[in-house]
């Protein structure tokens, strides 16, 4: 009985260290093309592109994708006004709502805009991170379905805190 005890306590705490350690692993994308880094905290996530921009899928584009996209803003520019300039442009989309803007902070600062959309008879979100470099500022143009997003969200923050420059 006790031998049985100890060969499931041994086999939880076995199972769990290898479920955490899956977790913990991460990739760096790194290019010599582009001037930034960020770490993909998943392996289902997968570039598909690098010009003129950065692009990532999770999976299919539909579940998630990413864009990173460089914005020339002076750094007295407030980035409540960046986010402003790009959602003009998305105010087009099919069925757009507005969402609510946070501020976001990792190894650069900045913001995240949320907004809605429809494509194709289905909903879709934006979470957008604009991140602050001085002069500069990286927008992380991540959309995919509503639910799928939303169950992204843990890796989008990965990607936009470790997004940085490089030295």
């Amino acid at each position: 009985m006790l031998l049985s005890k100890f060969k499931i306590g041994f086999a939880l705490i076995f199972g769990l260290i290898f479920t955490l350690s899956g977790f913990a692993q991460t990739r760096t994308f790194s290019d010599p093309e582009v001037e930034f880094t960020f770490e993909i905290p998943d392996d289902r996530w997968k570039i598909v592109g690098k010009s003129p921009y950065v692009n990532l899928v999770f999976n299919t584009a539909r579940e998630g994708e990413l864009e990173i996209r460089k914005i020339t803003a002076p750094a007295s520019k407030p980035i409540s006004e960046v986010i402003r300039d790009e959602e003009q442009k998305l105010q087009f989309m099919p069925g757009y709502v507005a969402g609510k803007e946070e501020n976001f902070s990792g190894i650069l600062r900045g913001a995240i805009f949320n907004f809605e959309f429809v494509r194709a008879g289905r909903n879709m979100s934006g979470r957008f991170y604009f991140l602050r470099a001085d002069d500069t500022v990286y927008v992380l143009r991540f959309t995919g379905y509503s639910d799928s997003l939303r169950s992204l969200r843990v890796q989008t923050d990965i990607i936009a805190r470790t997004f940085q420059l490089k030295k």
